[in-house]
């Protein structure tokens, strides 16, 4: 009997652990629970945004910490596209991930819908931020916004967007000195005093307080618009002299006649007269400048993530609104045009997941910014109506599953004015952006709409909305500089296949916009 019950008793403690076991399992299932915490805990995202700043011309050059502490730590993709080449559209579509077409964003005007009421009611509602917020990341916003943004018709400094915690935007179009922010809906004058005034330092200065008082619990999201390389191109004291030998490239489509090409760029005088070429390597060596103290930003913010130990959890994102020209096809400075140099743009990413010292060739667009933020933050994107498409598997395959897009679309409308420009009356009313020259950048029939594939072929097909219907079609691959307009000479039965494709992107909407087959 005694030796039944000993062993029942023996049993009993077999199956039951003691004290000290039960703790120590206890122990480990919360250090698992806390280590499964961390790693679901979403990352920080980081979005560093020029302004104007081209890939094609060596814009980049400039840029050597950024390119050594974004690009060579991760990603550079080398088909980085906008969607429309011009500030304030480009810049509604990264907010949305949608086409202008979609968000109604049409050129940099307040009639032309940039940051209206209308936009505002709209399709600002749901921007990214708003998601992320509601996602509990923090949000912080520091630099230019939208060209109307702060205007009496547009809400005057007390409107601030939706989904933004910390609110630093400038109030209308680039500067370096003298401007107006809105600071969290409040107005702050800024003068000329390099210490305390210069923009991109500030908003460098801004986003590390930022960082400083975040809540560590909840990730964040930064979104930072600095006014380079846009005019007025004023650099920092410290960066005045250099770059004093630099000239714009003279290579590919530079000082060429915009033989076979739409109206517009059939206007301009070849060769350049003298005048234009001293404004243009002016503007060409300034914007070099400027970019200096960009890359000083990246150098610091990078350093600060690094000293809070968050750097390995935050994805950096840089980019441009749209490229840039310097003398292409005989036109001055500018963009807003349908080649290249203007719509093609920089594109860095660092972050969990991403390899070092990758060069991605898949397309992308900066309406893809956007999902890939929501993607990054855990949202299903099945919830949201954008037109672009996460690309964090092309950038980290072992953490989505993805396909590039085979085709896209270029849009863009073209603004004018009523009255004859007094720079160039010869040409009568409708253009705007005129020099002294009678060299007109922009006019009410530059307004066209592209079809680009890099998957068959390297082949741009375009249709202008204009007197004329003017198509313009290149083959970039025997032609990269898009010198010849090829559109006579395309077996018709590609010609055909491509407007279909056009029409169909052009009316696309969400899902319908990232069709593999059209």
């Amino acid at each position: 009997m005694a030796s039944s019950e000993a062993r029942t008793r023996q049993k009993k403690r077999q199956r039951t652990p003691n004290g000290g076991v039960r703790a120590a399992l206890f122990l480990a299932l919360f250090t698992c629970t806390l280590r499964c915490s961390e790693c679901e805990k979403p990352s920080n995202i980081v979005l560093i945004l020029a302004d104007d700043q081209d890939v094609y011309l060596g814009g980049m050059t400039p840029m050597k910490k950024t390119k050594a502490l974004i690009g060579d730590a991760g990603a550079t993709f080398s088909n980085a596209f906008t969607a429309t080449p011009l500030c304030c559209p480009s810049r509604s579509s990264i907010l949305t991930g949608q086409y202008p077409h979609n968000h109604s964003v049409r050129n940099n005007s307040l009639d032309g819908n940039c940051s209206s009421p209308l936009w505002q009611k709209g399709p600002e509602t749901t921007a990214f931020p708003v998601y992320l917020s509601k996602q509990h990341y923090q949000t912080f916003y520091a630099g230019k916004y939208l060209n109307q943004y702060g205007k009496k018709e547009t809400g005057n400094v007390g409107y601030v967007p939706p989904g933004w915690d910390q609110w630093h935007a400038l109030m209308g179009n680039s500067q370096y000195y003298n401007y107006t922010l809105s600071v969290n809906g409040k107005e702050e004058q800024h003068g000329d005093n390099y210490e305390k005034d210069y923009l991109t330092d500030l908003i460098l200065n801004r986003s590390l307080h930022f960082l400083d008082d975040r809540s560590p619990q909840r990730p964040f999201f930064i979104m930072l618009s600095p006014p380079a390389p846009h005019s007025p191109w004023t650099a920092a004291p410290q960066y005045e002299k250099n770059f004093t030998d630099v000239k714009a490239p003279r290579d590919g489509s530079f000082d060429k006649p915009g033989k076979d090409k739409h109206w517009l760029l059939r206007q301009p005088s070849n060769p350049m007269p003298s005048t234009s070429l001293n404004f243009l390597d002016n503007a060409y060596r300034k914007r070099w400048q400027t970019l200096l103290s960009v890359d000083d930003m990246v150098e610091a913010l990078v350093k600060k993530l690094e000293e809070l130990k968050v750097l390995n959890n935050t994805y950096i994102f840089y980019t441009s609104d749209n490229g840039y020209h310097t003398g292409q096809f005989s036109l001055p400075i500018d963009k807003r045009q349908l080649y290249d140099f203007d719509i093609r743009i920089p594109l860095m990413v660092r972050g969990p997941g991403i390899k070092p010292q990758q060069t991605l060739p898949a397309p992308v667009l900066n309406i893809d910014l956007a999902p890939t933020f929501l993607d990054i933050s855990g949202l299903n994107l099945s919830f949201v109506n954008m037109d672009g498409q996460s690309f964090l598997s092309q950038m980290a395959p072992e953490l989505r599953n993805g396909t590039a897009r085979p085709y896209f679309l270029v849009e863009y409308t073209g603004e004018g004015h009523l009255d004859p420009d007094p720079a160039c009356p010869k040409l009568g009313p409708g253009l705007s952006q005129c020099f002294p020259d009678c060299v007109c950048e922009d006019a009410y029939n530059n307004t066209y709409a592209c079809v680009r594939t890099l998957a068959e072929h390297n082949l741009q097909y375009c249709e202008f909305a204009d007197t004329e219907s003017f198509v313009e079609v290149y083959n970039l691959t025997s032609d990269p500089h898009q010198l010849e307009n090829i559109v006579k000479k395309v077996d018709p039965t590609l010609l055909q296949a491509m407007n279909q494709r056009l029409i169909k992107l052009q009316s696309c909407e969400g899902d319908s916009c990232r069709a593999t087959k059209i």
